[in-house]
């Protein structure tokens, strides 16, 4: 159960405890009116009854009711690069499913972070505020709370969030630094995989593309800063480019001699703490088969 608790000030007075809460805390008014009506938000430990103004020195406290997530418990690894009262980022490894779906009903983070919060003795609902491939490894953000995660979706969508990726892709890319824009979409409804689009169709979809090193193997690595989050989005842009992602088979890269799945990497995060609001950036290291992977490239001829 996460609680948020302030003290009116006088410069306070005469602003509602609704406004207080918003401009505190950055509650979404979804996530208030839930509040108002499961009484869950106290002036001096009584509950509120009105969206009223209170006076300096007056406590006000807003309760998270507490929520649980109920899938089967299993000893998938939790690798945490950091955690407090409000979220959880972890390195995912590659090879592993987010969420339990039709597909891929078991084995996956979600069940590994069920018998995580056992073994450390917590209890919340698992809310992903990003998701990644099944083969793609790297930072995968948990709110412990609907507050945190709808504070962090807004950044990711409002472009406050900052995500970067390393790959190793195909070819010898020649300019250093450069933009994709390009729609992204579904060739055909039932489609699994995605394409670049004409102008006009899909949904908006910009990568931004630094090199990092070339290799005279062919392959080049490459760190990307998505401005946008679609499904496969660096994949699909990489591959119209002509330089697909080293390994991933859907998309045209397969590369045995290097990697057994995409050499893609969610590298860094920079985005503001949902509650504290200080600057916050997160790195997860390389894997061992990326690193392996870069390591090869270097030596092939």
């Amino acid at each position: 159960m996460r609680e948020y608790t302030f003290v009116v000030s006088k410069e306070d007075e005469g602003v509602g405890i609704r406004r207080m809460l918003r401009r505190n805390f950055r509650f979404s008014s979804r996530l208030l009116t839930r509040l108002r009506a499961q009484k869950s938000v106290y002036l001096n430990d009584q509950v509120l009854e009105g969206w009223m103004k209170p006076k300096e020195g007056d406590i006000i406290r807003a309760v998270l009711p507490e929520e649980a997530s109920h899938f089967p418990e299993e000893d998938i690894p939790i690798e945490v690069l950091h955690e407090d009262e409000d979220l959880l980022i972890l390195n995912k490894q590659a090879g592993v499913t987010v969420h339990p779906t039709k597909g891929h009903a078991s084995h996956t983070i979600a069940n590994g972070l069920m018998k995580y919060m056992r073994e450390t003795d917590q209890l919340f609902k698992i809310r992903f505020v990003n998701r990644l491939d099944m083969d793609t490894s790297g930072i995968l953000i948990v709110g412990k709370n609907s507050h945190t995660q709808d504070d962090l979706v807004r950044q990711m969508h409002g472009g406050g969030m900052e995500k970067s990726y390393i790959a190793l892709v195909h070819g010898i890319i020649e300019q250093e630094e450069f933009t994709i824009d390009r729609p992204i979409g579904r060739p055909t409804p039932d489609s699994v995989t995605r394409c670049v689009l004409p102008e006009g169709q899909g949904r908006p979809s910009v990568t931004r593309v630094r090199v990092l090193e070339r290799y005279e193997s062919g392959y080049t690595q490459v760190l990307l800063r998505l401005e946008t989050g679609r499904t496969h989005q660096i994949r699909v842009h990489m591959s119209w480019l002509g330089h697909p992602v080293a390994g991933d088979s859907l998309y045209g890269g397969d590369a045995p001699e290097l990697i057994g799945r995409q050499a893609l990497h969610a590298w860094r995060i920079r985005f503001l703490h949902p509650v504290s609001r200080r600057p916050s950036e997160i790195t997860a290291p390389l894997p061992d088969d990326m690193i392996r992977a870069i390591e090869k490239a270097r030596r092939l001829r």
